[in-house]
């Protein structure tokens, strides 16, 4: 897969950049599995509930690869693996997510983040200090819900 250039985006719209590099519903979910579940394997990303396909899953960390989300470095202990991190760039993205997650939370009566009434209620209340504190843990290695 080639990397978009200014010439493949159907416009510079702000939206439209966004919505072009990470607006179908598998890169946002990939990125939530990193953030909130601290996936970061080929193999973990496919086990996710909503059952990804095999060549989606590997055409979606392709692109956002070469877009600067994700990065990828080989597994020391399993040269066949490779891990999945978020670069600075993919880490600006945590506040998107966690507004998604926030509003799906408000319209979804069956949203899991109902049940994190206090996460969600900090989140309201100060959604920057919440975002920057997201970053750091992610930016070390850890996740929002661990064990998930």
């Amino acid at each position: 897969m080639k990397t978009k250039s200014k010439e493949d985006f159907r416009s510079h719209c702000a939206v439209n950049y966004g919505v072009e590099i990470f607006g179908d519903k598998w890169s946002l979910l990939i990125i939530r599995d990193i953030v909130f579940a601290g996936k970061k394997t080929y193999g973990e990303f496919l086990k996710s509930e909503e059952g990804i396909a095999t060549n989606v899953l590997a055409s979606r960390l392709s692109l956002l690869e070469e877009q600067g989300i994700l990065a990828r470095t080989p597994n020391p202990d399993d040269g066949r693996k490779d891990f999945y991190t978020l670069t600075e760039k993919g880490l600006d993205l945590i506040p998107v997510v966690l507004n998604i997650a926030l509003w799906s939370a408000k319209h979804d009566a069956k949203s899991y983040l109902r049940g994190s009434k206090v996460f969600a209620a900090r989140l309201r209340q100060n959604p920057t200090e919440v975002s920057e504190e997201l970053k750091a843990l992610v930016r070390s290695g850890g996740c929002l819900f661990p064990g998930s």
